[in-house]
C-alpha cells in the first residue's frame, strides 16, 4: 500500500492574517476627499440661496451643518486609513467605535451652539441629515459597479451610450438577457 504525500501549500498563496497591516493604498480616504471636493463645490451655492430665500441665522446653521458634516467625513477617513496600516482586524474596531464617536462629536457640536442666537435648529437639522445622503448618493454614482475606489476606474476601452467606460471584469456577453 503506498501513501501519497499531499503538496504543500507554499507560503505565497496562504490567506493573509487580520493582525497584517494594509500597505496599499487607501481607497477610504481617497472616497471621502472626493465626497469632500464635492461638498465644497457645492457649499457656497447653497448657502449663498439659503442666504436670499431665509435670513442670515438660516444661512449660518446650514453652512455649520454642512461644514459639520464634510469634518465627519474626513475624520472617518483619517481613522479608517489609521486602522489598515497597523492591522486589518483594527479597522473594524475602529469602524464600529469610530462611528459612535463621530456621532457623540456631531451632537456635541451641535448641543454646544444650541442656545446661540445665529443658529436655528430645523434648518441645521435638515442640513446635517440632506448633506450626509446628498453625498453619499453623489459619490455613489462616480464610484465603479466592481466596488472600486474611483481611482482604479478603467480608462481604456470602449463607453456605452451614456459616454462612460464598462466597469472592470464587465462582460456584456453575460449580463444580455437570453429569450
Amino acid at each position: 500500500m503506498t501513501t501519497a504525500k499531499r503538496p504543500m501549500v507554499p507560503p505565497a498563496t496562504a490567506v493573509p492574517s487580520l493582525a497584517e497591516p494594509d500597505l496599499g493604498p487607501a481607497p477610504g480616504a481617497e472616497v471621502a476627499r472626493d465626497m469632500v471636493r464635492r461638498g465644497l463645490l457645492v457649499l457656497p451655492l447653497v448657502v449663498g440661496l439659503t442666504w436670499l430665500l431665509a435670513d442670515g441665522p438660516v444661512a449660518a446653521s446650514v453652512a455649520f451643518g454642512f461644514v459639520l458634516i464634510l469634518v465627519n467625513f474626513l475624520l472617518s477617513a483619517y481613522l479608517l486609513a489609521w486602522a489598515a496600516r497597523i492591522s486589518l482586524g483594527l479597522v473594524t474596531s475602529v469602524a464600529l467605535g469610530g462611528y459612535v464617536m463621530r456621532l457623540a462629536l456631531i451632537f456635541m457640536a451641535v448641543w454646544l451652539i444650541r442656545d446661540t442666537s445665529w443658529v436655528r435648529m430645523i434648518p441645521l437639522g435638515v442640513t446635517i441629515i440632506a448633506t450626509h445622503l446628498g453625498l453619499l448618493v453623489w459619490e455613489l454614482r462616480h464610484v465603479s459597479a466592481t466596488m472600486a475606489h474611483p481611482g482604479l476606474k478603467p480608462t481604456g476601452g470602449r463607453q456605452n451610450r451614456r459616454g462612460s467606460r464598462p466597469a472592470a471584469g464587465y462582460r456584456p456577453e453575460r449580463h444580455r438577457p437570453t429569450s
